[in-house]
């Protein structure tokens, strides 16, 4: 259990890490990629909602303190997005490579937008409704770009990292 616990968090600070240094550089048009979103959606994808919804809530309120955002809105948007995502992995029966990436792609432009309205709602969000809409799509399109090579790593690392019960006669 702890050691899941530090494999969780060592993603997640590498995550945000990598997101406000080398990723705020690299951008797709003017956006970077929201790599706690990925994060959390491989998490739900592979433990379900609970786990899901824990590193959602964990990542989120990461990036809400390092980066000086609004405290809980990025926590709110990305447990709903674990939790979403790990209640919906039962309804996943294809074994393809490619579901994955849909749903990273899916996921992260449905929470990218429920960011922005909420951002909106409360009197934060400074950018016209189109200019919203871009940066969801790019931003799920880039994390889409970026899902085949950083799912199989994640999912080898949190398997690792999963007690196994041992039976012996």
């Amino acid at each position: 259990m702890i050691r899941r616990v530090l494999l969780v968090t060592l993603i997640v600070v590498t995550a945000l890490l990598l997101q406000s240094t080398a990723f705020s550089e690299l951008r797709l048009l003017g956006v970077r990629p929201e790599l706690l979103y990925l994060v959390t959606i491989v998490f739900a994808l592979l433990g379900g909602p609970n786990e899901g919804a824990l590193v959602g809530f964990a990542a989120g309120m990461a990036q809400d303190f390092m980066l000086h955002e609004p405290k809980g809105i990025t926590a709110l948007t990305l447990t709903l997005v674990g939790y979403a995502v790990g209640m919906g992995r039962h309804l996943i029966v294809s074994s393809s490579p490619l579901v994955p990436t849909m749903v990273v792609a899916l996921a992260s432009f449905t929470g990218v937008v429920f960011y922005e309205v909420t951002a909106f709602l409360l009197g934060t969000f400074g950018e016209t409704p189109a200019a919203g809409a871009k940066i969801a799509l790019l931003s799920a399109a880039y994390n889409a770009v970026l899902t085949p090579i950083l799912y199989p790593l994640v999912r080898r690392v949190a398997e690792g990292s999963v007690a196994r019960r041992v039976v012996r006669f």
